[in-house]
């Protein structure tokens, strides 16, 4: 709700716009506390554990996260914006069924969401490499498109892990761990849909 909220302001209200296309440097601010919060809260156990540095962390996760989220949908459409957002939505509430009634176990497939995520950062990579020299539209289009789709794959995997009765199950004492997860699966779900929409629009 916060982050579809500082999207909306970002998108909709033109100083908030201009201010932040106009000020990087409030972005990667963003982007550092967004960074160690994350690593704090993915590799500590103790803060994430505890009340309330736990919900401190989280609150700068997400506070920060948005604001990145918000400021990269200033540089989009708003029909390409809310279409992702409507599309996201759509893929958050089909995944979460289909993992209440599927059989299916993804967390059986830990090995597999590894060799994704890999895969997902390495072609990451390799397409910012090729695109800071000549932008190439299909090759942005097959990242984004990998992307979206596997970080879909990541939503109902973490999702099992919350819902338990699988192979694998999140501890209660995780509830941070296990929010924050699947919040930066939404919002990356967001991203890559909003750069195939955003670059459809154009």
């Amino acid at each position: 709700m916060l982050s579809s909220t500082i999207v909306a302001i970002f998108t909709f209200v033109q100083p908030v716009k201009s201010f932040v296309r106009n000020n990087s440097a409030v972005y990667w601010a963003s982007y550092a506390v967004y960074f160690i919060t994350h690593i704090v809260l993915v590799c500590c156990k103790g803060p994430r554990r505890k009340f309330p540095w736990n919900m401190i962390l989280l609150g700068l996760f997400t506070l920060s996260l948005s604001y990145m989220t918000g400021t990269i949908s200033s540089y989009y459409d708003t029909k390409a914006v809310f279409l992702a957002l409507g599309i996201t939505a759509v893929v958050c509430i089909a995944v979460t069924v289909f993992c209440f009634q599927t059989k299916v176990d993804f967390t059986k497939c830990q090995g597999l969401f590894c060799v994704l995520g890999i895969v997902v950062f390495v072609t990451g990579i390799i397409t910012a490499i090729v695109l800071s020299f000549k932008y190439i539209f299909w090759l942005h289009m097959l990242y984004a498109a990998i992307g979206a789709i596997v970080f879909t794959l990541f939503l109902a995997y973490h999702t099992q892990l919350l819902i338990g009765n699988r192979k694998h199950s999140i501890s209660p004492e995780e509830y941070v761990f296990a929010a924050l997860s699947i919040y930066v699966d939404i919002i990356q779900i967001f991203l890559f849909l909003l750069q195939i929409i955003g670059a459809s629009t154009k």
